[in-house]
C-alpha cells in the first residue's frame, strides 16, 4: 500500500512539472511572437509632418507632426536628429512627409522618410 502511495504522488509531481513547464514555455513564446510583431507595427507605422526647418551642419530636422504612436506622444512641432544625413538632401522647408522616429541613445530620430 505505501508502494502505491508514493507512485501515486510521484506521478502526480511528474505531471503537475509537466504541466507547469508546458504552460510556461507557451507563455513565453507568445510574448516572443507578440512583442515582435508589436516592435514591427511600431516600426512600420508611419507619422505624418510637414518640414519646418533642415538643419544640415548639425544633422538635424524640425518637424511639425500629429501624433507619434509609437513614442506616445501628442502632435507638436519638434526637433529631430537624423539616422541618415543623406536624409536631409531629400526634403526642404514646406514638404509635408511620412516619417518614422525612434529613440535611439536617449535623442528622438528619424529613421525612415520619405515625401507624400
Amino acid at each position: 500500500m505505501m508502494k502505491k502511495a508514493i507512485a501515486s504522488i510521484l506521478l502526480g509531481c511528474a505531471v503537475a512539472v509537466s504541466a507547469t513547464a508546458f504552460a510556461a514555455g507557451d507563455a513565453g513564446n507568445t510574448n516572443t511572437t507578440s512583442g515582435a510583431q508589436q516592435g514591427a507595427e511600431a516600426t512600420s507605422s508611419m507619422s505624418h509632418g510637414e518640414v519646418k526647418k533642415v538643419d544640415t551642419s548639425a544633422g538635424k530636422l524640425t518637424i511639425k507632426h500629429g501624433p507619434l504612436k509609437n513614442l506616445d506622444m501628442e502632435a507638436m512641432t519638434m526637433v529631430f536628429r537624423v539616422k541618415d544625413p543623406a536624409l536631409l538632401s531629400q526634403v526642404k522647408v514646406g514638404d509635408k512627409i511620412d516619417f518614422v522616429a525612434e529613440e535611439i541613445d536617449g535623442a528622438l530620430t528619424v529613421t525612415k522618410l520619405q515625401k507624400q
